[in-house]
């Protein structure tokens, strides 16, 4: 069975964006594998809202037709997770942390019963054994500093989803990362 990749793309800027850029230089590393890439700006998400929410909240057999309609996208967006072996995010930092769009697409995955679980002993993450590589670029803010919000962030969420092995590339380690995938 093939490798698949789900490739999610962040930044705003569709010309001259290094995080794009960074991103397909990590996707290229897997040559044999097939990628399915979700362009967040060029198909923004809609936020959550209160419909949404209750959705979520409700067992599936209890779900209005109302529900089922709010809930569409996210299942299509857990369903692209789910199919992934590796999930490469092409993000810059903006305003110290991930742009608006990452977040949406973040809120509408965190999926009670689908991506992670409440237990006795705190929050259990559903999505695991999969790789997750954050390709990440910022021009003011030096990636792993202390106003570096998005890199601790996104390690923190994917681990909340299970995805506990995360590489972060940035574009001065890129060569090293391409040479260990070959």
């Amino acid at each position: 069975m093939p490798h698949a990749i789900l490739h999610i793309d962040a930044s705003a800027r569709e010309a001259d964006s290094i995080t794009r850029v960074l991103s397909q230089k990590v996707v290229e590393a897997f040559p044999q594998a097939t990628i399915l890439r979700r362009d967040l700006a060029d198909a923004p998400l809609p936020q959550i809202d209160e419909t949404w929410v209750g959705a979520t909240f409700t067992p599936p057999e209890q779900r209005t037709e109302d529900h089922r309609a709010a809930l569409r996208l996210s299942d299509t967006l857990v369903d692209e997770l789910e199919s992934a072996d590796t999930i490469v995010i092409g993000t810059p930092i903006y305003n110290f942390s991930v742009p608006a769009a990452l977040k949406l697409w973040i809120d509408q995955v965190a999926r009670v019963g689908r991506t992670f679980e409440y237990t006795a002993e705190g929050p259990n993450g559903l999505l695991k054994g999969k790789k997750v590589v954050i390709a990440i670029a910022a021009g003011g803010t030096v990636i792993g500093s202390q106003i570096d919000f998005a890199t601790p962030y996104l390690k923190h969420f994917m681990g909340f989803l299970g995805l506990t092995d995360v590489t972060v590339v940035t574009q001065d380690d890129v060569a090293g990362f391409i040479a260990r995938a070959a």
